[in-house]
């Protein structure tokens, strides 16, 4: 008989170990530099053949002068080069099983590929095509602007979609990139040329950063150098916007006089990640209304069912950042759901958080840093945002060291500090 099997006593209950005695390790990354001086970090793990690239431009809404231009430009880059139309562009890249995708933020407007690595050849050249010699055909402007205007349309109609939109617009001021929003007018006013003048800008003659994770292949640099080394790389920099911040904090509108549910939306401003509260914030955050075992929830879930699910966070901004709590909930207690809100940050003022529910969170948080370390695509994930943030390897270890450190003191000192209800701007639409 195997002598380990003989010595196994199934009576005994495995040792569990908590997420937070885990000695989780950030795996470095490569770093490459292409001939324009463009950097390329790159992730090689994982056992499949397949990558995830990423082309980061600094192409936002942040460096528009004219409303939806980033966006647009970042969308269309797909519907047309001077060799191939929308349907010719599309075609390839699924012919080769993979997916291209574009996305435009504040600061970054991105261009991200999924692929087999045996493709990757092939599959550059497009990207690059689509980098130097978009051609932004009126026809393909055309439908996008209708079929944006439509799901404005249909989206100002759900009181969550507008809730989103005013709250940044009081926080940073409608005119600031953080609280700029989709208008039919805007739509309507965009132009080919407007398309083209960022187009030349930003991404001929732009910034740009890529990352790369998954089974890397050995000339994964030469095939990079030889697409993207010889592109127009210049800096851009990024203007100082100050807020404009709405006077008035309290908020009620009606967008549905009928409707039954309100959206609701209470927030501040808060520093960005390079501030020394930052790290313990997330960690008050979590406790506050981070996830589903949170106070907020077990209060307004749980107690009074006046709400399916409610959550704080920390915005995830690169320049200023703001505190947020949100949630939909009947139009009936919308008003007594922020008068709790108020009450759980009072909880977190005056009394200190016991062992128990600190454990709780620290696991949580730990857990939760676990996953965004599983696989290659998650790992460079990870990377990018502490990278674009402007911020290094030691800021992972920081951060590892406040969740499992940071005293319950240390927690009611910052809800004394941020939650204070008179700082915080409430709105809710119905």
């Amino acid at each position: 008989m195997d002598s380990t099997k003989e010595a196994l006593n199934r009576k005994i209950t495995p040792v569990i170990k908590d997420p937070v005695e885990f000695d989780l390790k950030l795996k470095p990354y490569e770093k490459h530099i292409l001939d324009n001086g463009a950097a390329v970090y790159v992730i090689d793990a994982g056992a499949e053949d397949v990558l995830q690239l990423e082309w980061v431009f600094y192409a936002g809404n942040w460096f528009e002068k004219k409303n939806l231009v980033g966006a647009s430009t970042n969308f269309l880059l797909k519907n047309g080069t001077s060799a191939k139309n929308a349907f010719q562009l599309n075609e390839h890249f699924e012919y080769y099983g993979s997916y291209l995708n574009r996305n435009c933020y504040n600061e970054t407007a991105t261009i991200s590929l999924h692929c087999l690595t045996k493709h990757l050849p092939l599959l550059l050249p497009v990207v690059k095509e689509m980098l130097v010699d978009s051609v932004f055909p009126e026809e393909e402007i055309k439908t996008y602007k209708q079929n944006m205007k439509q799901r404005l349309n249909v989206n100002l109609k759900k009181c969550d979609f507008v809730a989103n939109r005013l709250i940044d617009a009081y926080l940073y001021g409608e005119e600031h990139p953080y609280g700029r929003y989709s208008k039919f007018e805007d739509f309507d006013a965009l132009t080919r040329q407007d398309l083209q003048d960022f187009y030349k800008q930003y991404y001929q003659n732009g910034r740009f950063v890529v990352f790369v994770g998954g089974k890397v292949p050995a000339n994964l640099f030469e095939l990079l150098n030889k697409n993207f080394g010889d592109l127009n790389y210049q800096p851009v920099p990024i203007a100082n916007i100050a807020a404009q911040s709405s006077t008035e904090k309290k908020f009620r509108v009606i967008n549905d006089a009928q409707g039954i549910q309100g959206a609701i939306r209470m927030g501040i401003h808060f520093p960005n990640r390079h501030h020394p509260d930052f790290m313990k914030a997330q960690v008050l955050n979590n406790l506050f209304g981070g996830f589903f075992g949170s106070r907020l929830m077990s209060n307004l879930r749980e107690d009074k069912g006046y709400t399916y699910g409610i959550y704080s966070f920390l915005e995830n901004h690169i320049q200023q950042s703001a505190w947020v709590v949100s949630t939909e909930a009947g139009r009936d207690v919308c008003e007594a759901t922020i008068a709790e809100v108020y009450k759980e940050m009072e909880s977190l003022r005056t009394g200190l958080v016991d062992d128990d529910e600190l454990l709780l969170v620290r696991n949580y948080m730990m857990g939760s840093i676990l996953g965004d370390l599983d696989g290659p695509f998650h790992i460079i994930n990870r990377w990018k945002n502490i990278i674009l943030n402007d911020l290094d390897e030691n800021y992972f270890y920081k951060q590892i060291d406040t969740i499992r450190n940071v005293s319950a003191k240390e927690l009611q000192e910052l809800a004394n500090k941020y939650l204070i209800p008179e700082n915080f701007y409430e709105l809710v639409v119905v």
